[in-house]
């Protein structure tokens, strides 16, 4: 689990005016909040937050009025088209804590080559340790059959991690090639337009 230490700036202005200032000047507008406490409005550098979240469920010590808080990012807000950093939202977290974060899947193994593997949950809600986050989890595929699938209880999970989804939700799929093909066959005759009718002689 990584943990990234960044610097933070108290916010003394508030409002959507305040916000695009600080966007400008290379800041993203945080708050922290948690355990109990009154939120926290702050900024952190925008290129040295880009780097940090660019590992899923990244621990943040984040140094701001001469203390230190450890956090975890909860909520981040991007720009639709330019994809900026506008907004995050952080939560505080003590380590031995446990805390529900989505966690990535990665698949391993050769499956049938005939079957089309169809990605249900790219993720999987589990709970752990703050500090103990799993950076992705592993789903073995090998020699899954074509028509079959495998569930959130088939990925391996570490130790003092434990599923928050249900067990019995399906992860992946290994749709049939062919019954796919006659799908898609089915599906482009029924789009297409008609065909126009002879000319009469």
């Amino acid at each position: 689990m990584a943990e990234v230490a960044i610097n933070g700036t108290t916010r003394t202005e508030f409002g959507k005016g305040a916000s695009r200032r600080a966007r400008r000047d290379g800041q993203v507008p945080a708050v922290i909040y948690g355990h109990g406490a009154a939120p926290v409005h702050i900024t952190l550098n925008a290129r040295e937050l880009g780097n940090a979240l660019k590992e899923s469920n990244v621990l943040l010590n984040i140094t701001f009025d001469g203390k230190t808080e450890l956090t975890l990012p909860k909520s981040v807000v991007k720009h639709p088209l330019k994809q900026n950093l506008e907004h995050i939202d952080l939560v505080l977290v003590r380590r031995g804590e446990k805390v529900v974060v989505q966690v990535p899947i990665h698949t391993e193994g050769k499956h049938d080559p005939d079957g089309i593997l169809e990605h249900v949950h790219n993720t999987l809600e589990v709970e752990a340790e703050a500090t103990a986050i799993p950076k992705f989890l592993v789903l073995d595929i090998e020699g899954m059959k074509a028509g079959t699938f495998k569930l959130a209880s088939d990925v391996v999970l570490p130790a003092g991690v434990k599923l928050v989804i249900d067990p019995t939700a399906t992860v992946v799929h290994l749709s049939e090639r062919r019954a796919a093909s006659a799908d898609e066959t089915a599906a482009a005759a029924a789009a297409a337009p008609d065909a126009p009718a002879p000319a009469a002689e």
